[in-house]
């Protein structure tokens, strides 16, 4: 006689499989579209692996492994790191303190004693975690002049010993390369092995990562995706010496071996759960202030869940890992152009694996005019931030005051997204005045309408169009970071390396800003009336950037 109980737990559980697989195809066929929308087939690649509790559930490849063979790009194509390296290097210091043979609060003269500190306390700490005040050699002007040359750890840490400090050692946060190449030199000076030789075998051997690599151009790597890089068209990326990036972003490896790496960390393989926590979450100045920057890795959200994470971005290549904790899911993206946006392909694969795909500004709706400023004012939210909505023609701003200026775009009537769609408005009405909730990263935050002036628009000029062709053409403010420069029926327009394309708008012949960020481009003209290079002023910052072309 047939169990009815056994019959209703076999369809139940039949339908829970047709549903888990149905939801699979789901996300494979979203993913699969994100990655063929941002890497056609016929452009340069993109290799994409997506891993749920150790496991992979997504692993693809779009675009050219190499443009001019016209090889298709495969998953196990090998594609240099850049800066993710620098979790190796993290964790081969931890390893090494866990071993007894250093702390990461040793100054570092402990290890360099011929170092000149300029009177400043350096700890390993502190190059750990971008805090040391030591330049980054790959901001200094001469690097393009010595990135063909091969040098040792010591010639290239001479490169930059001697400049000023940015700042007071732990003060401050700000990206060093320097201090990851010291990293390295005291990795070789602790082990009594080089570099490349201690990765490479207490890592690389020790968790079977068979396709990954030192960085070398004229080693034999089986799969290695060829670099380019985007100037009037695609161009093979320019030649760097692999020792120069060394500890700061010199290995090589794909999706699968890159997913080992992860699976170790969760499994403590190498270092502790204690250092690993310590690594991922958010590092200290000396003050005590938290920064969003580990050791090795950055701390942020996604969707409102904790997520750890690291870029590279190197001659001829992209990249961008992250994993979130809290849901075991671990995404991995590498490209091989230094161009494109593989962060955003990545962390949207990675919020539709998690079931809550981000908001897409494709999607935005239209709205009449009326409805499209309902919303304009001046919003106060708490520790007196205040923000500015605005409208200009049809597109309507955000912006906090004395910050940047940044387009939103309508989902609904009462709905705004910014442009990557992690960050949004959701505008109300109570007890008769306006009211903004502000949401990003899982924090929300309220803002009342105020009565406060609203910024007035900068004032632009129209040039003749012959004028604007002189622009034309691609900077390079570091060698990895250009910004390609059109223009198209009287309008001038810039595309920064990995963001979308902005209009610059006209003070006068040579100074330029731009309307949806508090930034400003002048270029500059030499005697014969040619256009040399361009100075981009932002956030107080001043990036100037040679004309390639």
């Amino acid at each position: 006689m047939r169990n009815p109980t056994l019959s209703i737990l076999f369809t139940l559980s039949f339908m829970l499989v047709s549903l888990m697989s149905a939801t699979a195809q789901n996300i494979t066929a979203e993913i699969n579209a994100l990655v063929t929308e941002n890497y056609p087939s016929e452009g340069t690649a993109i290799s994409l692996l997506v891993a749920k509790n150790g496991k992979t559930i997504y692993r693809n490849a779009s675009g050219k492994s190499n443009l001019e063979l016209e090889i298709d790009a495969t998953p196990d194509n090998v594609f240099e790191l850049g800066s993710i390296t620098k979790q190796f290097t993290a964790v081969s210091i931890l390893m090494l303190e866990e071993q007894g043979k250093l702390k990461v609060t040793d100054e570092i003269i402990k290890y360099i004693p011929d170092y000149p500190t300029q009177g400043n306390r350096i700890t390993i700490y502190q190059l750990l975690n971008h805090t040391s005040g030591i330049k980054s050699y790959t901001s200094m002007k001469s690097f393009m002049d010595f990135a063909r040359t091969d040098m040792t750890p010591q010639e290239l840490i001479d490169v930059f010993k001697n400049e000023p400090m940015d700042f007071e050692a732990g003060k401050k946060y700000s990206y060093s390369n320097s201090g990851y190449i010291l990293l390295g030199h005291i990795i070789e000076v602790v082990s009594g092995q080089s570099y490349e030789d201690f990765i490479q075998k207490n890592i690389f051997d020790a968790l079977g990562m068979t396709d990954s690599y030192y960085g070398s151009k004229s080693r034999l790597i089986k799969g290695r995706a060829s670099g380019y890089t985007e100037a009037a068209g695609m161009e093979n990326a320019k030649y760097l010496s692999m020792t120069l990036p060394y500890a700061a972003g010199s290995l090589m490896s794909n999706v699968d071996d890159m997913l080992k790496w992860q699976n170790a960390m969760n499994a403590n393989q190498l270092i502790t759960k204690a250092n690993y926590e310590r690594a991922t979450n958010r590092s200290q100045l000396i003050d005590g202030k938290e920064i969003s920057y580990g050791l090795g890795w950055g701390r942020s959200q996604l969707q409102g869940s904790p997520m750890v994470h690291h870029g590279g971005g190197i001659f001829g290549y992209s990249t961008f890992e992250l994993y979130l904790p809290d849901e075991d899911l671990y995404v991995i993206g590498l490209s091989n152009c230094d161009c494109g946006d593989v962060d955003m392909v990545t962390t949207r694969a990675a919020a539709i694996a998690m079931g809550q795909p981000i908001p897409d500004v494709k999607n935005a709706i239209n709205l009449t005019d009326e409805k499209r400023s309902k919303w304009i004012g001046s919003y106060e939210f708490e520790e007196g931030v205040i923000r500015f909505i605005t409208k200009e023609g049809n597109q309507i701003y955000s912006q906090r005051k004395g910050s940047t200026k940044l387009p939103i775009f309508p989902m609904s009537e009462d709905r705004y997204i910014f442009e990557d769609g992690m960050i949004e408005y959701n505008f109300n009405i109570v007890t008769g005045k306006k009211v903004a909730q502000f949401e990003r990263g899982g924090k929300v935050l309220i803002g009342n309408e105020i009565e406060m002036a609203i910024p007035k628009p900068k004032k632009e000029i129209t040039l003749d169009p012959t004028q604007l062709m002189k622009y034309v053409g691609k900077y390079e403010l570091t060698p990895s970071f250009h910004i390609e420069v059109t223009t198209k029926d009287g309008h001038l327009f810039a595309q920064a390396t990995g963001q979308p394309q902005f209009e610059l708008f006209a003070y006068n012949k040579t100074d330029f800003f731009l309307k949806v960020v508090e930034a400003q481009v002048i270029f500059t003209i030499n005697d014969k009336g040619l256009v040399t290079m361009m100075t981009l002023h932002q956030g107080g910052g001043v990036m100037p950037g040679k004309k390639l072309n």
